[in-house]
């Protein structure tokens, strides 16, 4: 997610609507993601988790194994709905019309973008601002309480056109946020009949979104090393550190290196059932399969099969994934001149999410076979240290002998 300014803005704009359109957001499955508690910026563990991502097996490899944030993972943790209909559909060279009709404002014709001033405008966040002696519960409220005098206080077109904004700022601000500060229009046609948005897998398209950032190749923004990234189960909370970001980011490749493969947790649910998470009961079908996932124009394996251990199974030797199975156009919507049917170009993937893909299953004794093809694919990538030099060989006889 975007860093603590977007995540203040798009709450602020929640807290702000009525009972009536908080209950809508709620159907859409999007209200627990705002009970959250509110989340602290760790740039260099950011970082250091994204150093160990291999974009070719959309996994983290680390000294002990693979470990992929799962369907298990986004539900539990954001409450946001993974099962349902992929998010799929058309995307458009120019969104410009389409903005106007649905939200009654102007898109640029060349980017298709929103600009985000006139978007938080429209819902009542003209200063947007924090003022130097405001706490941050003092900003969330006068932010909060700004808004709710410009929002429809009753059902009618109005409240309609409002949702569609908050919808928008949440979408393209917070869950599928990119860098700079204008919002994307993409996901708007998904928007046209509000009554159809909850029967979307939202949440998987958001971990689809989650794998495509871990594999950029160039540098993260500013904003984006604040973003969230949602590791198994990673809940933390950062403190602040003084030292210099590059020092930080040495300190933590450290701890991963040395981090002792006893104390590695593969099944992090096991025990746990369904109390105060009712929408788990539709969503444990998606649980433990390996699954393409969808998020427009982004198509993207979830290989839960390099994972066994963390289904209470051994890790079979498996043949390594290679990414790009599924040729797409670039990341970039700015890209895009012509109008593409995702459903139809994906296919394939779309019938395997409605599938829900395939049941992991090993039938595998011990984890020998795994990790000796492990340390050949990875080698000294995966056992290496910023101060000193690894024995691999001595690594994977050591980590045989603790698994």
């Amino acid at each position: 997610m975007r860093a603590r300014v977007s995540w203040t803005l798009v709450l602020a704009a929640f807290l702000a609507l009525p009972p009536f359109q908080q209950e809508r957001v709620e159907e859409m499955g999007f209200g627990q993601i705002f009970r959250i508690e509110r989340m602290g910026v760790d740039p260099a563990l950011t970082q250091a988790l994204r150093s160990r991502w291999d974009t070719e097996a959309s996994a983290f490899a680390f000294p002990w194994g693979h470990m992929i944030p799962s369907l298990d993972d986004v539900s539990r943790i954001t409450g946001l709905r993974v099962h349902g209909r992929a998010v799929s559909g058309y995307t458009y060279p120019c969104y410009h019309d389409l903005a106007e009709r649905l939200l009654d404002l102007p898109a640029e014709r060349r980017s298709s973008l929103v600009p985000r001033v006139a978007l938080q405008e429209s819902l009542g966040l003209f200063e947007a601002g924090k003022n130097a002696w405001e706490s941050e519960d003092e900003y969330l409220e006068r932010l909060a309480r700004v808004s709710r005098r410009e929002l429809a206080s009753e059902p009618r077109p109005q409240a309609d056109l409002d949702l569609r904004h908050f919808l928008v700022l949440f979408l393209g601000r917070l869950l599928f946020a990119t860098r700079g500060d204008a919002v994307h229009c993409r996901f708007l046609p998904l928007l046209a009949d509000l009554g159809e948005v909850g029967g979307y897998a939202w949440g998987a398209a958001f971990l689809a979104h989650q794998f495509d950032g871990l594999g950029l190749s160039t540098p993260p923004s500013p904003e984006e090393r604040g973003s969230y990234t949602a590791g198994p189960r990673a809940h933390w909370d950062s403190r602040r550190d003084t030292r210099h970001l590059a020092d930080q980011l040495e300190r933590l490749q450290e701890a991963i290196d040395s981090y002792p493969y006893l104390d590695v947790v593969w099944q992090l649910y096991l025990g746990e059932g369904d109390e105060g998470q009712p929408w788990l009961v539709q969503a444990r079908p998606y649980f433990g399969r390996s699954v393409w996932l969808h998020a427009l124009n982004l198509v993207l394996p979830l290989n839960l099969f390099l994972t066994q251990r963390s289904l209470g199974l051994r890790q079979s030797v498996v043949e390594f994934p290679v990414r790009d199975r599924f040729r797409r156009p670039g990341r970039s919507f700015r890209g895009l001149h012509d109008t593409t049917d995702w459903r139809e170009r994906a296919r394939e993937q779309i019938e395997n999410w409605e599938r829900k893909g395939k049941g992991v299953r090993s039938d595998a004794t011990t984890d020998n076979a795994y990790l000796q093809a492990y340390a050949l694919k990875y080698g000294g990538k995966v056992y290496k240290s910023a101060r000193h030099q690894v024995d691999v060989t001595g690594e994977i006889a050591s980590l045989r002998a603790l698994l």
